[in-house]
């Protein structure tokens, strides 16, 4: 394999996220003994890291999805699968899938592919190509939407079975590491459409910011997130701890609450709700059952999502204690 300064970059990306992702977890299996996939599209971002795997990981399997979403796919699939045994790889496989329309067209084809990759991947962890121009996307993306902290922490190095060892990496370096192995990789139309909000902000918007900023706009960006996570860590901690003294069976006992910092107390109810079956928690949600800790004033429950058909779930406080009850709707079908 070529020892160009892209692909040397990007073997030392991978090597420390290796590194840094056994450190993390001390009693987790080495990652050099445990089995390693990497999601292929047959783009420059993920053949790259293709490349740096091969020659990080003694064994590594390629798996590629065919959206069927463009004519030719097949095609391009079968170009990728043949290029990750060029590089090395010991197996590629492809799967196809059908994408839906729930969601629009990006969200459906998201989760098509990564139900295809949780299917394919046996007990290999899988590697995923984004790059830290993808993480300064994804935080733009979560401050639009402005539903607190987790929205602009972007994407995690290590979210089991997912690992993103290119997160500090600008995607024009993968596209040099593949001029450095002499591939052409793929060039995915829906990359350049202006109909995503997505494709606008990279080329439009983080442009802009680059130039009225001065630069590095990306690489802030991508600082940002990294520390909220980290200060996130250690929030949830510190809630997890508060929840286990606050439960009253399923309940929680709002005494054990009232006095907690606001930032806390809304993470205890939110792992709570979770963990209760809740669904799709907004940041208006939170706030509103949080009232009925910090401010309550004799007001009704909130509804979340998560119920069963026909019924919702709603979070009440009864005699000292929130709970979460179904309330079943009433339909006269006569």
């Amino acid at each position: 394999m070529p020892e160009g300064p892209a692909v040397l970059e990007l073997r030392h990306a991978v090597r420390s996220w290796s590194v840094q992702r056994t450190r993390a977890v001390p009693a987790a299996t080495s990652m050099a003994a445990t089995p390693i996939a990497v999601a292929l599209s047959g783009g420059a971002d993920s053949l790259a890291l293709t490349a740096a795997a091969v020659a990080e990981f003694p064994e590594v399997v390629a798996l590629v999805v065919d959206h069927g979403l463009q004519p030719g796919s097949e095609d391009v699939a079968a170009t990728a699968a043949r290029r990750a045994v060029m590089l090395g790889c010991i197996d590629a496989t492809v799967t196809t899938v059908h994408v839906g329309g729930d969601g629009g067209m990006e969200a459906a084809a998201r989760r098509a592919r990564y139900a295809a990759l949780e299917t394919a991947r046996g007990d290999a962890a899988v590697l995923i190509a984004h790059t830290l121009d993808d993480q300064a996307e994804t935080v733009l993306l979560g401050l639009a939407r402005g539903s607190g902290p987790r929205s602009i922490a972007g994407m995690m190095p290590w979210d089991s079975p997912w690992g993103r060892p290119l997160l500090g990496v600008r995607r024009a370096v993968t596209r040099q590491a593949c001029a450095e192995l002499g591939f052409d990789p793929y060039e995915d139309p829906q990359n350049v459409s202006a109909d995503f909000t997505r494709v606008r902000l990279r080329h439009e918007v983080l442009p802009l910011l680059e130039d009225v900023l001065g630069g590095g706009v990306a690489q802030a960006l991508g600082r940002t997130a990294t520390q909220l996570r980290e200060d996130g860590d250690v929030l949830d901690a510190l809630a997890d701890d508060l929840l286990g003294g606050a439960l009253a069976g399923d309940d929680l006992d709002v005494t054990a609450l009232i006095a907690v910092p606001v930032a806390l107390r809304r993470r205890v109810l939110r792992s709570w709700l979770l963990g209760a079956g809740a669904t799709g928690l907004s940041d208006k949600q939170l706030r509103l059952i949080d009232d009925l800790v910090g401010d309550w004033r004799g007001q009704g429950g909130v509804a979340v999502g998560g119920g069963p058909p026909g019924a919702r779930l709603v979070v009440g406080r009864r005699r000292g204690t929130l709970a979460l009850e179904l309330e079943w709707s009433l339909r006269n079908d006569s």
